[in-house]
């Protein structure tokens, strides 16, 4: 006996994996986890008996439904699901995964579209951030199609602008939680920051290392996976999330200065593995601390104003309102595309205990 529950699995942004509607999943985060670990057949390193991809980009969830609050139409909570351990987490915020939210929630008739874009408004439950999103709807209908690209994702799509407020401090109430812009662990230099993404910035060139090499050279360096993993749980405690070992957050940042008209090169770890492109949140984070003097991005940041970020897929471009440490807004372009809809087939023994359907 198995369940089924309706499903959307979207690629958002560089990112993929199912949407579903609240009230599709059990309200109980135990069992709503349960749920979704074997949705993503996780723990397990190809996650072969679920519909996870082996990554941590292809492992996660959106979770959407309506919000009772006043000019906002939507609440998103996103989870990521670990690829090889039991574990959910929903303390960050994915900005990828966001990028499908509107289109879902028009699809699912949530919000009401209008010609030719609607601007979807989204309270995301993880952080507390108002994010507006504009979606293209010509004749009232969500369009996959348009001329917009971004690097890490082939071909063009229909562009959706995201604009994230009142993203500073989104876990720890300040975008400098400790006080300080840069302090020293272990001997290490860095900026502690909760910008869009609680992250831990480093000059790559303080570990030895650089910040243009690929992702799997800085993946086969051992030694310096478990330095910034130390590093980065002494963040953790600092930044006031207490034991962040099984947490993915404070994401690590390895900075260096930027090449080819880039404000700032940047491997953006998740935080074991190195992001194949730049997660919107840890963009806009960098984006903040690169035009905020006394980082330890600020010296190796060139230009002014908006700022794009390098990574290994190419380059994000961020555009920031900034009022001394006070971040109006931060927005981003992205595309999106419904790939499958209909059922997820769980086993029963998840759980799952909903006047749903079983076959």
């Amino acid at each position: 006996m198995q369940t089924r529950i309706p499903c959307v699995l979207m690629r958002g942004g560089t990112s993929r994996g199912p949407y579903f509607l609240a009230a599709h999943l059990p309200a109980e985060p135990a069992a709503r986890d349960a749920v979704l670990l074997a949705a993503m057949g996780s723990p397990h390193p190809l996650q072969i008996d679920g519909i996870g991809g082996g990554s941590t980009l292809t492992s996660k969830v959106a979770i959407v439904g309506p919000s009772a609050e006043a000019g906002v139409d939507v609440e998103y909570l996103f989870a990521q699901v670990s690829v090889d351990a039991g574990v959910v987490d929903t303390k960050p915020n994915c900005g990828n995964m966001l990028a499908g939210v509107g289109p879902f929630a028009i699809e699912a008739g949530l919000v009401t579209p209008t010609h030719p874009e609607t601007l979807v408004r989204i309270r995301n439950r993880n952080t507390g951030a108002l994010v507006e999103a504009v979606v293209q709807t010509p004749g009232g209908q969500v369009t996959y199609e348009g001329d917009a690209s971004i690097p890490g994702v082939p071909g063009t799509a229909a562009p959706i602008a995201l604009r994230f407020r009142d993203v500073a401090g989104s876990k720890t109430g300040a975008l400098f939680p400790t006080g300080q812009r840069t302090e020293w662990i272990d001997g290490t230099e860095v900026t502690l920051i909760d910008g869009a993404m609680p992250m831990m910035l480093i000059a790559a060139a303080s570990l030895g290392t650089d910040a243009n090499l690929p992702p799997a050279a800085i993946e086969a360096d051992l030694a310096l996976l478990a330095r910034i993993e130390a590093l980065r749980l002494e963040a953790g405690r600092r930044m006031g999330l207490g034991d962040v070992s099984a947490s993915v957050i404070p994401k690590p940042a390895l900075v260096g200065p930027g090449t080819d008209g880039a404000t700032l090169t940047a491997r953006y770890l998740t935080p074991h593995v190195v992001h194949r492109a730049m997660a919107v949140t840890g963009g806009i984070t960098l984006a903040v601390a690169a035009r905020l003097p006394g980082t330890v991005a600020s010296p190796l940041a060139s230009g002014t104003g908006d700022a794009r970020i390098a990574h290994p897929a190419g380059q994000l471009e961020i555009g920031l309102s900034l009022d001394g440490e006070t971040v109006r807004w931060a927005s981003v372009l992205r595309t999106a595309r419904r790939i499958f809809e209909g059922h997820l087939l769980v086993r029963a023994d998840t759980g799952m205990a909903l006047p749903l359907a079983a076959e």
